[in-house]
C-alpha cells in the first residue's frame, strides 16, 4: 500500500474545504440531509473524495451558517427546522432584500447586468411547472445569490445568504403542501430585469413585496 505525502498548500486546502462547504450547504437547504440527522464526516469524506479536515472546516463554517450543531461527546447533526422562525427572519429579508435589489440596480457592472438578464431570460423560457420542486427551488436559490452578489457589499451578501439558506429549509419543510412554487419563482423574472435595466426603485419595491408573498404563502399551508 502507497501511502500519500502530499500535503495540500494553504490555498488548495482553502479550496477543498470551500467545497466541502457548498455541497453541504446545498444539501442541508433544500434537506437532502435531514433535519437532525448524524453528519458523518469520514463517511462525507470518502463520498465527496476528501480528507477529514476540509470537511471538518466546512462544519465549522455551516455552524456558524446555523445548519448544523455539534455536541461534545455526541457528534455533528443537522439543525432541526423551526417554522416558529418564520416570522423573525422574514422580517430581517423584508428590510435586508429590498436594499441588496436597490444596490445591485444601481451599482452592478455592465458584466453583471447581462448575466442577470440571461438569468431572466433563462427562468422567462424554462417551463418551470414541467420541473420538480426541488428544481424549482435550486432556481430560486441562484437568483436570490446572484442578486445578493451583485449588490456589492459583501457583508450584506453573507447575511442575507445565510438568512435565504433558513428561509428556503422552511419552504422545503412545507414545498408538498405549496401549489404554487413556480409562480412564486417566476416573480424573480421581473425583479432580475428591473435590476439589469437600473430601476433601483422599482426594485426594491418588487424585492420587498416578494418577501411579505413568501411569508404569506407559508402561512397559508400551516
Amino acid at each position: 500500500m502507497v501511502i500519500s505525502t502530499h500535503v495540500p498548500a494553504p490555498e488548495e486546502a482553502a479550496s477543498l474545504a470551500d467545497r466541502a462547504y457548498e455541497v453541504l450547504r446545498d444539501r442541508l437547504i433544500v434537506l437532502d440531509i435531514a433535519p437532525g440527522s448524524p453528519i458523518n464526516d469520514e463517511r462525507i469524506g470518502k463520498e465527496l473524495g476528501l480528507g477529514r479536515t476540509p470537511i471538518r472546516e466546512a462544519l465549522k463554517r455551516l455552524e456558524l451558517d446555523h445548519l448544523v450543531a455539534a455536541f461534545p461527546r455526541r457528534g455533528t447533526f443537522a439543525t432541526t427546522v423551526d417554522i416558529t422562525d418564520l416570522a423573525e427572519i422574514s422580517e430581517i429579508r423584508e428590510r435586508l432584500e429590498p436594499l441588496a435589489a436597490a444596490r445591485a440596480a444601481r451599482a452592478c457592472t455592465a458584466e453583471t447586468r447581462t448575466e442577470l438578464r440571461a438569468l431572466a431570460n433563462t427562468l422567462d423560457q424554462r417551463e418551470l411547472r414541467t420541473g420538480t420542486p426541488h428544481e424549482a427551488m435550486r432556481y430560486d436559490m441562484q437568483v436570490h445569490r446572484s442578486i445578493y452578489r451583485a449588490s456589492g457589499s459583501r457583508h450584506l451578501e453573507d447575511t442575507l445568504v445565510r438568512y435565504d439558506n433558513l428561509a428556503t429549509r422552511i419552504w422545503c419543510m412545507v414545498l408538498d403542501r405549496l401549489p404554487t412554487v413556480s409562480e412564486h419563482v417566476a416573480e424573480h423574472i421581473n425583479l432580475l430585469r428591473l435590476i439589469a435595466d437600473g430601476q433601483a426603485n422599482a426594485a426594491e419595491a418588487a424585492a420587498r413585496q416578494h418577501v411579505v408573498d413568501f411569508e404569506r404563502l407559508i402561512r397559508s399551508v400551516l
